[in-house]
């Protein structure tokens, strides 16, 4: 076997690699970093949460609505019954109700995508979910057979009792022709205060669905969900987003959109939505195009920023 010769090596004597080093030199502590970068900022995390962090709250379900506030639940499934909530009337994406929606001019964009989610309120927030317990209410055949304007008539009468029933209690509601209305109801109230309502209603996008949106939407029409947003200033009258809990970073990259809401011409339109969309759509195309807008993109020139950010490499150079 033949010997390597004694001018040839794995590195060359040029390789940057094998150059002793001729810099300064100073002692490196790695024990004192780690103990700085787990022990001292991991305290700082835990105060500066404890100080700043959102509140932690509960999930809101049917059942708690159902039970916090019984008289809030039935109205709702009421209004649910006679198509008159806001969910029944909105439009596009969940039903085709006629002249609704937002526009941008004479385009109502809000129709254009046409139904998505197609939702009957009367049948996927109550009488269907009823139709799945062991023994459905006998409400239900009566309610089934009934014709379009009994059951408005039905609703209409039972919405009006409970508006004049004390602290609008349905057990305090006076004798009136509201045909099956208060045992559907009545039933439905039971079946969510017994933590049955949410599953059936999560059920019906299917057994592995994770589409909460009709829950969302049943909450929403409700009174007792925006008087929680509205105890947590989540309302839109003030700037600023709240972090969901468990999931850092939240919605804190919303804050943009959050702020053109605060603005009256914007925040007051009956459009709000589709213009504040518009203009981040409009920023953001701004954005990308600011290498090749002729003095925005001098701009780093005018306001040299970056030059206190790499200080030491601009004096070096």
């Amino acid at each position: 076997m033949s010997k390597i010769p004694a001018s040839v090596s794995w590195r060359s004597k040029d390789d940057i690699a094998s150059r002793a080093w001729t810099g300064k030199k100073r002692e490196y502590d790695l024990f004192k970093e780690l103990t700085v970068g787990v022990i001292v900022v991991g305290v700082l995390v835990v105060g500066l949460s404890a100080v700043f962090s959102s509140p932690d709250e509960p999930s809101v379900t049917l059942k708690s609505w159902a039970t916090a506030a019984p008289a809030d639940f039935v109205a709702t499934a009421t209004a649910e019954l006679g198509g008159t909530s806001g969910t029944a009337g909105y439009g596009a994406p969940y039903n085709n109700t006629p002249d609704v929606g937002q526009k941008l001019g004479p385009i109502n964009l809000q129709s254009l995508s046409g139904v998505q989610i197609p939702i009957d309120t009367a049948v996927d927030f109550v009488t269907g979910p009823l139709s799945l317990q062991a023994n459905p209410p006998q409400a239900l055949s009566t309610w089934t057979a009934a014709a379009t304007d009994q059951r408005a008539s039905w609703t209409s009468a039972y919405t009006d009792a409970l508006t004049k029933a004390p602290n609008n209690d349905p057990t305090q509601v006076a004798v009136g022709d509201y045909g099956p209305v208060p045992a559907l109801t009545s039933s439905l109230l039971a079946m969510a205060q017994q933590g049955a309502l949410d599953g059936a209603i999560q059920g019906e996008g299917g057994f592995f669905n994770l589409d909460y949106t009709r829950s969302i939407l049943f909450l929403g029409d409700g009174a007792y969900f925006v008087g929680l947003a509205d105890g947590a200033h989540l309302t839109g009258d003030q700037w600023g987003m709240m972090n969901e809990t468990g999931n850092y970073p939240g919605q804190s990259w919303l804050w943009l959109f959050s702020f053109w809401y605060q603005v009256p011409v914007v925040g007051g339109a009956a459009n709000a939505d589709i213009l504040v969309v518009g203009i981040m759509l409009l920023l953001t195309v701004l954005l990308g195009l600011v290498p090749f807008i002729p003095g925005l993109r001098t701009i780093p020139r005018w306001i040299p920023i970056h030059r206190l950010v790499w200080k030491d490499y601009y004096k070096r150079r």
